[in-house]
């Protein structure tokens, strides 16, 4: 009886401290790509976004994004039309991973687009943090995230996945397709409907009910060559 008491105890600690071992590999990889995007003071990239919504009609754009630490991002278009929802900018790799204080938890392994990822949640320690979790799939070779979840309290659920080259060094994607739900979500100026104007009021109610996606294609990056601050506003 007492041999058999001793290997469940045995037993049990081997558990627990192979899911500590597990939780500790999990912070070490969130911080591995922490370190890779702390790289990055600041970048200005150039390129093209596609925006894909339901009964809408969205130029091809020429755009700028904008970033500088800790977490201020914009994206300018030429066409003056972004559906970006104006809460998601902040949605950005640089403050998931370095913004707040969070519990890292290990989900364990999947795919995306046939590369083999790491899935890690944080849960943000302040209960009354913007971002309520966020879910990473980390290519663990190469210290990238490739995909991401967000759920917000206020400006709800976004995805981001990444496509990495040149710049992977840093972090920073070649190409970044944003998926979200334009739910609640206010159609902006200058779109162009595929029906009449008198069908428009119908078609903005049924395209609040779908999923809108922007895909951004980077063509270049100036990184660390400083940005002033009046570029935010």
């Amino acid at each position: 009886m007492k041999t058999i008491k001793k290997s469940l105890a045995t037993a049990f600690i081997t558990v627990i401290s192979m899911g500590n071992i597990v939780a500790q590999d999990a912070n070490a990889l969130v911080q591995k790509v922490k370190a890779r995007l702390e790289k990055v003071n600041d970048y200005e990239a150039a390129g093209k976004m596609k925006t894909n919504v339901t009964f809408l009609k969205v130029p091809i754009a020429t755009v700028k994004m904008y970033f500088k630490k800790p977490n201020k991002l914009k994206i300018k278009s030429d066409k003056g039309v972004s559906f970006v929802p104006k809460g998601a900018v902040n949605i950005n790799l640089n403050n998931m991973v370095s913004g707040g204080k969070y519990t890292v938890l290990d989900a364990g392994m999947d795919k995306v687009n046939g590369t083999a990822v790491r899935v890690v949640k944080l849960l943000p320690d302040d209960d009354n943090a913007e971002v309520v979790l966020s879910t990473l799939y980390i290519d663990e070779t190469n210290a990238v995230i490739k995909k991401a979840k967000t759920t917000t309290r206020e400006n709800g659920s976004y995805e981001l996945e990444m496509t990495y080259g040149k710049y992977m060094e840093y972090g920073l994607p070649d190409k970044i397709i944003f998926s979200f739900n334009t739910k609640d979500y206010k159609l902006p100026k200058g779109v162009t409907f595929d029906f009449d104007d008198g069908e428009a009021k119908k078609i903005e109610d049924k395209a609040k009910n779908k999923k809108g996606k922007a895909e951004i294609t980077i063509s270049s990056y100036s990184i660390n060559k400083g940005i002033a601050d009046s570029v935010f506003q």
